[in-house]
């Protein structure tokens, strides 16, 4: 005993040992082979924790039990956007043994709880699940294959969400609430594998039709499994929809990666009509242990045949009921004789060969009867045989089956045949009527009542023709919470009606839309209305309006909208409106759009052709005026049309997100006056002027608004045809606009003209500007054209590195400092850079030219000359410009002329003297200097000039010069180049050039080096 007892404490205290030490022996060495298999094998991206990863003995012993909390797998590619699994918890249970000596690990079990799981496959037959990489290609990679391995003996999933679909077919399936378990010895080549599912909602849809909704499901289910020949055999198995039974027998085969192969049969495992019952919609509550039933079921089927990328495999249904009966037993009356057959079948499994037959199909609500029989053949075309029939009291209809929250009154009457061919061209021959008579629908979804439904109406076609249907609905009344609506309305020739309609009355939009739910869309408010239409859609597709009779006139009142299009929404808070054929008059209307208020007046023409004919414009002249209006919520994602303002939950932006659209088919002109404007950051008051839409193009007519202080003129359009590359072409006209404000303000101006945050003072600008806007809405630099004049007012630069280092360089103090006063200033955009023509200042007694560009990435190329009286020179500089013009005695001379390069940037600029001389042309040097800068930026080469027009040239001025560089057409512009050049030439030979034969005695030639 005392050897037993000893056994057992070292057993005990080994064990203790183990569940303590296995955290830390095993921890990381597991935690790097997740990693190095999660790298090498899964071509999906993974993320987890490492923090989260437990090492356990006690859960699944003596399996050593892998815990993994909060992992996620999203796919790559065309499943970037897809989270294939989130798994809350997952543990993996390890052959303990295998870890230890360290050989190939294999894995016993697999738990999941509350795993959420989203399996799909595209059209193009790619699976999201494809995410393994195979042991062959592995190999091929030179990995090891041989560290983990599969032995699965048994997995479980808890409390599970499952999502599958399969657009090749197109199948959607989802389940929530599974528990599923099962084992077997994937060791092994051939076992049973045994499992156990429970759903609490099921849902199955085939090509949009939902055939399984809401339903319970219950399996047990055993398959053998032969993974040499990759066949699994249906043993015992049950499964329970709701209350319906059914089991399996036969065979699923995977012959190759992409097909399935069936022979499968199926059937009822009960024939109690109540288990067929619990499959309708909303009978398997908790009441239905309770209802009364009788009647036999008969149910079976069959799959067979193989499944590929385009076929489904053959299959059929067959169902019978016979006398079936249920009665709830606190309802006063019972649904009886209840008799139907019906036999799907499609043996090949090409969808256009089903045939579905239901010969009889009766019942007989307490004491009204519904018949009706139906047979198809294919989908298309589809050759229809069938007629309904009932007389129904709908009050009668609620002592039978109760509808939750659902009172209803009327006597419904139906009759319709059809016999014939559907299809794109043809119709069956129908005849059929209807009848609703003192209707009354009312429900808690919506508790305010419809009442006195009075509808009569038939629908005829006698030849199969499709514009031979005739629809006739000669009256139908109601009355909604108190308000009537009436009207009537004929229509025959179905490709293009002709009709004739008028509906009186009002509508509560609020009302109508939670009886018929309008999908991704919210409306609400009321409108009432007169309206007459009578005429032929031919006539409206032509235009030939005055063949259509239409008249009317319309009120709106508190009228809302708001889509996943348009999540800022609108609202009309009040509107009236008369139309007739040709146009609509506009009276008054008011609301707001998102966070913007507006008022509009005037008339609209054409909408029945943009309603009714796509890609007819609608046309209009609208006076549209607003207090406060917010551009930045309008504003659309660039690629995807979509608003950007969505992704703040329909608020307003603080700035502008995205490009703004031109709606497409808008040919209107507004009148327009706007208090505030918010656009981006930038408050504009008093906007007024005339924007004409059309073509996805606003063209802008003499706008003008203040803002910064300034007021603002323009002239132009905006396209957003190309919604990715929007174009632009403005006119400005602005005044008094503050320097500062405006290098605070505009991302354009801090770019093309850096040094403007270093000027105090106001300017004015007339200046023509092209290009394209951002994906923010701010001008694209890059594709920026214009030219124009700055007209600066005043203004003063001060503490500039770029005049700092110029003072510094010429040893002019009184150069920190520049006041500029009425200065005009000509530029040009070319690409984005900004080119400054060549313009004058005086400082003191200084004389100062300057001209040059800078570019998008700021370095700036100016070049100056500047004349000053030698005396203010120091003798640093006087020694260079000795070396510069040869002249000995510099302080001799009265004035003399620098000529400097400016580089760099405005920081960290760079500044050269390049030139010296005694005469005061350098300033025509830099105006020709500067001109050619900007040639050479618009790519003009010059041509060959004859000696005759080098001699008939060299008589014109700088000046003139300048003008014929500013000519627009290239031949005007090569000219200009050509002229530039030789004013250059001009300019040197007579500061730089060699010494004259006949120097005059008071001035020494130049002797400039170059």
């Amino acid at each position: 005993m005392r050897k037993i007892l000893l056994g057992l404490l070292v057993f005990v205290v080994v064990l203790v040992a183990a569940v303590v030490a296995a955290p830390f022996l095993f921890k990381d060495k597991l935690r790097a082979l997740a990693d190095k298999q999660i790298a090498q094998r899964v071509r999906a991206k993974v993320e987890y924790d490492p923090n989260n990863i437990g090492v356990s003995l006690l859960h699944s012993f003596p399996d050593l039990t892998l815990d993994i909390k909060e992992l996620r797998v999203i796919g790559l590619d065309s499943f970037s956007r897809d989270t294939l699994a989130y798994l809350p918890n997952l543990r993996v249970g390890l052959d303990v043994m295998t870890v230890i000596k360290g050989q190939e690990i294999k894995i016993n079990t697999v738990e999941l709880e509350r795993p959420d799981l989203s399996l799909r496959r595209l059209k193009s037959g790619r699976a999201n699940w494809d995410v393994m990489i195979s042991d062959s290609a592995a190999a091929a990679k030179g990995q090891d294959t041989s560290q983990v391995s599969l032995a699965i003996k048994g997995w479980k999933l808890t409390d599970a969400h499952l999502r599958y679909e399969d657009l090749t077919l197109p199948f959607r399936m989802e389940a929530r609430g599974v528990n599923h378990s099962g084992s077997g010895d994937f060791a092994s080549n051939v076992f049973d594998m045994t499992s156990k599912t429970t759903a609490a909602d099921l849902d199955m849809t085939y090509g949009g039709v939902a055939y399984v909704t809401d339903k319970q499901l219950d399996a047990d289910v055993t398959l053998n499994m032969d993974l040499n020949k990759n066949l699994y055999t249906f043993k015992d198995n049950k499964i329970k929809l709701n209350d319906f039974p059914f089991s399996f027998a036969g065979a699923i085969g995977l012959p190759n990666a992409t097909d399935i192969t069936y022979d499968l049969t199926f059937k009822a495992l009960e024939t109690d009509f109540k288990t067929l019952l619990s499959l309708v919609p909303g009978v398997f509550t908790e009441k239905f242990k309770n209802i009364e039933t009788s009647g036999l079921v008969a149910f079976d089927g069959y799959a067979k045949g193989t499944q590929t990328a385009t076929q489904l495999p053959g299959y059929g249904v067959n169902l019978t009921v016979t006398n079936g009966r249920f009665k709830y037993p606190d309802l006063p009356r019972e649904a009886k004789n209840i008799n139907l057959k019906m036999k799907v079948d499609n043996p090949t499994g090409v969808t256009n060969d089903v045939k579905v037959n239901i010969p009889q199909f009766h019942l007989d609500l307490g004491p009204d009867p519904v018949d009706g029989n139906i047979a198809i053949d294919g989908l298309n075309p589809m050759k229809v045989d069938g007629r309904v029939k009932a007389n129904v009291n709908l009050a009668e209809a609620l002592k039978v089956y109760p509808v939750k929250d659902l009172a209803m009154r009327g006597q419904f009457f139906v009759d319709g045949t059809a016999k014939g061919v559907y299809s794109k061209t043809q119709m069956p021959v129908v005849n059929a009527a209807i009848r609703l008579a003192n209707g009354y629908v009312k429900s808690a979804k919506f508790p305010a009542p419809i009442e006195n439904i009075n509808l009569s109406g038939t629908v005829v076609n006698t030849t199969g023709q499709v514009n031979d249907t005739q629809i006739n609905l000669p009256q139908f009344k109601m009355v909604l919470e108190g308000e009537p609506l009436e009207g009537r309305l004929t229509a025959h020739n179905i490709d293009k009606p002709v009709f004739d309609t008028n509906v009186r009355g009002t509508v509560d939009l609020t009302k109508i839309t939670k009886i018929f739910p309008l999908q991704g869309m919210t409306v609400t408010g009321r409108v009432a209305g007169d309206i007459a239409a009578k005429g032929n859609m031919a006539d409206v597709e032509a235009g030939r309006y005055q063949n259509v009779v239409a008249s009317g006139t319309v009120r709106a009142s508190n009228v809302t909208y708001k889509s996943k299009d348009l999540p800022q929404g609108v609202k009309i808070s009040s509107g009236t409106a008369t139309f007739n054929n040709n146009q609509i008059a506009l009276q008054s209307l008011n609301g707001v759009a998102g966070s913007s208020d507006f008022a509009a007046s005037g008339t609209i023409s054409n909408y029945l052709g943009y309603l009714f004919t796509p890609g007819q414009s609608l046309k209009g002249n609208l006076t549209v005026n607003s207090r406060n209006f917010n551009v930045n919520e309008w504003m659309v994602d660039e690629v995807s049309a979509k608003p950007t303002v969505a992704t703040t939950g329909g608020k307003a932006p603080a700035k502008a997100e995205g490009v703004l659209q031109i709606p497409k088919f808008f040919d209107l002109v507004l009148n327009s006056h706007v208090d505030n404007v918010t656009y981006d950051n930038l408050k504009l008051t008093d906007a007024k002027g005339v924007v004409a839409v059309n073509d996805q193009t606003a063209t802008l007519k003499n706008l003008t608004f203040n803002t910064l202080g300034a007021s603002f003129g323009t002239t132009g359009s905006y396209s957003s045809k190309n919604l990715a590359h929007p174009k632009f072409n403005f006119g400005l006209n602005i005044n008094n606009l503050s320097f500062q404000k405006a290098f605070s303000a505009f991302n354009t101006i801090k770019t093309l003209v850096p040094l403007a945050s270093q000027v105090e003072g106001v300017f004015g600008t007339t200046f023509n500007v092209s290009g394209e806007m951002g994906p923010d809405m701010f001008p694209n630099l890059a594709t920026l054209s214009g030219k124009g004049i700055f007209d600066v007012i005043k203004a003063a630069i001060n503490q500039s590195e770029v005049m700092t280092k110029v003072a510094s360089l010429t040893t002019l103090p009184e150069l920190k400092t520049l006041v500029v006063v009425n200065k005009k200033i000509q530029a040009n955009l070319v690409d984005g850079n900004l080119v400054v023509q060549p313009f004058d200042l005086t400082i003191g007694d200084v004389k100062m030219t300057l001209g040059g560009q800078n570019s998008l990435t700021g370095a700036l190329a100016y070049v100056t000359a500047i004349n000053t009286p030698t005396g203010k020179l120091g003798n640093a500089l006087n020694g260079k410009l000795t070396q510069l013009t040869g002249v000995q005695n510099i302080q001799g001379t009265d004035r003399v002329t620098l000529g400097l390069n400016i580089g760099g940037t405005v920081k960290a600029p760079v500044v050269k003297l390049t030139s010296g001389s005694m005469k005061a042309q350098g300033q025509t040097l830099v105006k020709n200097v500067a001109k050619q800068k900007a040639l050479d930026l618009l790519g003009v080469k010059p041509r060959a000039v004859s000696k005759e027009d080098s001699i008939r040239r060299a008589g014109q001025t700088a000046e003139e010069a300048a003008a014929q560089a500013e000519l627009d057409k290239k031949q005007q512009r090569i000219d200009a180049a050509n002229k530039a050049k030789e004013q250059l030439a001009k300019g040197f030979n007579s500061l730089f050039g060699k010494p004259k034969a006949k120097p005059k005695p008071a001035e020494p030639a130049d002797t400039a080096k170059h």
